[in-house]
């Protein structure tokens, strides 16, 4: 089982972060944190990276349902999207499938919520693969 779902799009990496930040709130999410991977390597360590941003997503009435079936999986909030330039200079995009992250934790209502949100992410990647460049 894949631990995500993927597209390359053809926009600059820039542009790419608005599109895909618009697909999430469209399907109820917002971007809770955003971490610039390439930025934080240079600063930390002085390493260059290509662009990477890490955005964490959440859809809060899929994340308090979650909270409520399964307390302490708080560990595994938010759901990650990831934008990166690839070689070619186009922008991958990757997102979390929640139903394979958490398959350690036995809970069946907690599997039907995740379930849910990866029908939700799996339409904001396809939706992507739609959007001109």
């Amino acid at each position: 089982m894949s631990y995500t779902f993927s597209t390359t799009l053809d926009m600059p990496f820039d542009a790419a972060v608005s599109t895909v930040t618009e697909a999430l709130k469209q399907e109820g999410f917002g971007v809770l944190t955003e971490i610039d991977v390439k930025e934080t390597l240079k600063k930390k360590i002085d390493a260059d990276f290509r662009p990477y941003r890490i955005l964490g997503a959440c859809n809060p009435k899929m994340a308090h349902q979650a909270l409520q079936a399964e307390p302490e999986i708080g560990v595994m909030l938010p759901c990650n999207v990831v934008v990166q330039e690839d070689e070619g200079g186009r922008t991958r995009v990757s997102a979390v499938d929640p139903v394979a992250s958490m398959q350690a934790v036995d809970n069946p209502a907690l599997g039907e919520i995740a379930g849910q949100v990866r029908e939700a992410l799996r339409r904001v990647v396809e939706g992507l693969e739609r959007t001109p460049a």
